[in-house]
């Protein structure tokens, strides 16, 4: 036989109202009365009727996560699963479902605009990538709380958007090495036009300049993503910018090639050239070396974007908070120059 509410009050020994409301959050309860309210309804294995409450609230209990699984220079692949993994375990945890759907190469935005227009979830989270000026106006026009995941090119007070703080991860970078011993840092990313990629190359000319080194486009590679390009480009730069005694990489896969080729060319790690990358999931501790890293945290980044999300449904309000996550350095065996 199923259980009810009434099933529920019973055990517990308040009113079937009193369980509703602890349900549907719809009033102030104390914590020892809820606790035991959600107590048996785990004992008596007992689930909240969605469309039932949605009826009483005029909830859908239900966010959306919008992902561009197209787009492999931003929050996609392995990048983003990090991120989902935070924000579904956020989601749980509020007593919400989560909805994901794919806007990839979508110019329209109309996997969203469904989302918002049909009134299928109370919130949603964007790629920064799908961002565009046109979908911010229906977003905000409709007073529909939404968070955006990284720092949009146009950056206006009505929203709220969260991301890692690259900027200082690219000085923390440099700085690093520098304290090592290197002298003449090179960075390598895959695309210069990211707002990520952006901020690393101001985080990198920030602190080759704050320690008198002098940097020129030289010291900054646009590698692109594919390997044989990646090891082509450390191979240019070694020929041409003898100088050259660490690289930091924007990302594992960079990572994976730039040691490649130093293998091919019989440069040792980390005593002929430190080697730095960006994220430490998933391979770098794995590398051989195992890489020193400007930890990237998606999970927190994902965290993040949920709660600010929920504390805007909970309000009925949009907030614009626009918040940068701090970046950590992890050192490994990469940039232990002189330890061998």
């Amino acid at each position: 036989m199923t259980t009810t509410i009434k099933d529920i009050a019973k055990r517990v020994g308040v009113s079937p109202s009193t369980v509703s409301r602890v349900i549907n959050r719809t009033a102030s309860i104390s914590e020892e009365t809820k606790e035991k309210i959600y107590e048996a309804m785990k004992e008596m294995d007992y689930h909240p009727n969605s469309l039932a409450r949605s009826l009483v609230n005029g909830n859908t209990f239900t966010i959306g996560l919008v992902i561009d699984a197209g787009n492999s220079d931003a929050f996609s692949n392995a990048f983003f699963i990090r991120s989902v993994s935070a924000i579904e375990a956020v989601t749980q945890q509020r007593g919400y479902n989560l909805l994901i759907t794919n806007d990839a190469n979508n110019e329209s935005n109309n996997a969203v605009k469904n989302l918002i227009l049909e009134n299928k979830v109370d919130g949603v989270i964007l790629p920064v990538s799908i961002v565009t000026d046109e979908l911010i106006d229906l977003l905000t026009g409709n007073k529909f709380p939404f968070v955006i995941m990284g720092e949009p090119e146009k950056s206006r007070e009505e929203f709220c958007w969260v991301d890692m703080d690259n900027e200082k991860g690219g000085e923390d970078a440099v700085k690093h090495l520098i304290h090592r011993g290197y002298k003449h840092p090179v960075l390598f990313v895959e695309n210069k036009g990211t707002m990520f990629e952006r901020k690393r190359i101001q985080g990198f000319r920030n602190e080759t300049e704050r320690h008198g080194i002098t940097w020129h486009r030289e010291n900054i590679i646009e590698c692109g993503s594919e390997g044989t390009d990646i090891e082509k480009a450390l191979k240019n730069v070694l020929l041409k910018n003898t100088e050259t005694d660490s690289i930091i990489c924007t990302n594992n896969t960079v990572a994976y090639h730039v040691l490649k080729e130093l293998k091919r060319q019989k440069r040792r790690v980390p005593d002929d050239i430190g080697v730095v990358t960006f994220d430490n999931y998933p391979l770098a501790e794995y590398m051989e070396p195992p890489l020193t890293v400007v930890d990237v945290d998606t999970y927190k980044l994902g965290e993040a974007a949920a709660v600010a999300l929920f504390n805007m449904i909970k309000e009925q309000k949009s907030k614009t908070e626009q918040k940068l996550l701090e970046t950590r350095i992890l050192e490994r065996e990469s940039t232990r120059k002189g330890e061998g």
